[in-house]
């Protein structure tokens, strides 16, 4: 059953072809003089995904897949384009902020503060239920809460965000 496979090796070459995107973008932010922020805990943030990662890979062959699942994961990836879409030269994988820039507060961040991290949770869940590897979806769900608690305080710090209810976005 090669479909597992093939769904994995999207994933992967999006997640790699993301990384020179945002290595391209960081590196022309930082040139127009941003600063990063939280860097101590990029490399742990690379590890958990990279791990994600290499679980489904060592764990999806010869597993069905669940159909409604995929679509749902298919929808996700469309979200993930439009948040990057909106962010365009803005998006990074890290916590880069160029001072005077305002908040980006169109598209997805209309509604949401943080976009692309609903995505990537809803992400780190319904791939793996897609093969049925529940264990994998429960464990990297609990993982990245406990990443994104550490990212989502760095970033609002570093951009001014209040506790207020209103959406805003990341630069």
């Amino acid at each position: 059953m090669m479909l597992p496979y093939l769904i994995m090796a999207f994933v992967t070459l999006q997640r790699l072809s993301e990384l020179v995107i945002a290595r391209r973008n960081t590196a022309r932010l930082m040139a127009e003089g941003a600063r990063e922020y939280g860097a101590s805990h990029y490399p742990v943030m690379v590890l958990m995904h990279t791990a994600w990662l290499l679980a489904l890979w060592f764990s999806v062959g010869g597993r069905p897949v669940s159909w409604p699942l995929l679509l749902v994961f298919v929808f996700l990836q469309a979200m993930r384009i439009w948040v990057l879409a909106t962010l365009g030269p803005r998006w990074t994988t890290r916590v880069i902020v160029l001072p005077g820039a305002p908040l980006v507060a169109r598209g997805p961040f209309r509604f949401l503060r943080h976009p692309n991290y609903v995505v990537v949770t809803a992400e780190l869940a319904v791939l793996p239920l897609t093969f049925g590897l529940v264990w994998i979806a429960a464990l990297f769900t609990v993982l990245n809460a406990a990443m994104l608690y550490v990212r989502i305080g760095v970033e609002n710090r570093a951009l001014g965000i209040t506790s207020e209810p209103s959406p805003r976005a990341r630069p």
